[in-house]
């Protein structure tokens, strides 16, 4: 009867490591992209510019110049002080692997029941490029154009 016991202890101190094992594994690159992707998007509808910002790099270029990390936050900010609520809704996310970075393409359709932006609510297909910066993922550069 020891034996079985000890066998037993054994057992399940082996199950406890796996499991322990199996709960520190990191997830994936692509999984943390997504993530933030989805952290961003969440963030852009609760008219969260602090959330917004996070994963997005110190020196993020958004469509060859047209808008930084400082006027995107400062936009949903302007949004939020406003009361204007921004409709997110996310596509399917594509991920592509090209050495150090992940390219992420998307589409997402953006809805306002303001009149703040209205020419600036549709559908759009986006482009990032995301990179790791102090074991972050972070989005440094993006495009995106109208979808018809």
């Amino acid at each position: 009867m020891m034996m079985t016991k000890n066998m037993l202890c054994r057992w399940l101190a082996c199950v406890v490591f796996a499991l322990t094992l199996v709960a520190c594994r990191h997830d994936s690159d692509e999984a943390w992209v997504r993530a933030a992707i989805a952290a961003v998007a969440q963030a852009a509808e609760a008219g969260s510019a602090g959330d917004l910002g996070e994963p997005i790099s110190e020196d993020f270029e958004g469509n060859d110049g047209a808008l930084d990390r400082r006027s995107l936050t400062s936009m949903v900010r302007l949004l939020a002080l406003r009361g204007e609520h921004v409709g997110v809704t996310m596509g399917p996310v594509s991920i592509e692997r090209r050495g150090e970075r992940m390219v992420a393409t998307f589409t997402v359709t953006l809805t306002s029941g303001g009149k703040l932006l209205p020419d600036q609510m549709g559908l759009y297909q986006v482009e990032s490029a995301w990179r790791q910066e102090e074991g972050e993922w972070r989005c440094y550069t993006a495009s995106w154009k109208h979808a018809l």
